[in-house]
């Protein structure tokens, strides 16, 4: 890796101020007839993984009788190191707050970071 991209990238990971767990469904062994099968729940598969959280975009909230409609993208950013498939759970905590994330979408792997796109799941 050449020194720019070295810096780059230290530069980038500088402003990683969350941590995230990645939850994939994984193949395991059925214990009563020893068969490989897909979990049925999603696994850790990495934990406490330096990241930072932004937005793409943000509109206003659109107001409904029971509450706001939330309008907003979120993108992780997190190590070009780290194989993140898409339709991962994820779990980031930042500034203290913890949210749950479904349906991470495919990866935008650069020399220096990588960005997905990440769906709440208390907006599906």
């Amino acid at each position: 890796m050449s020194d720019y991209i070295t810096l780059a990238r230290k530069a980038i990971e500088s402003q990683y101020k969350g941590l995230c767990t990645i939850y994939e469904y994984v193949e395991i062994e059925e214990p009563d007839t020893g068969e490989t099968i897909v979990s049925p729940e999603p696994v850790p598969v990495h934990e406490n993984v330096p990241c930072k959280l932004s937005k793409k975009t943000i509109a206003a909230a659109d107001g409904g009788e029971v509450a706001n409609t939330i309008k907003y993208e979120p993108v992780l950013f997190i190590s070009p190191d780290i194989e993140v498939k898409s339709g991962s759970k994820i779990v980031v905590t930042q500034h203290g707050v913890t949210r749950e994330y479904v349906k991470s979408g495919e990866p935008f792997v650069y020399e220096t970071h990588q960005e997905i796109m990440l769906q709440r799941a208390d907006t599906t």
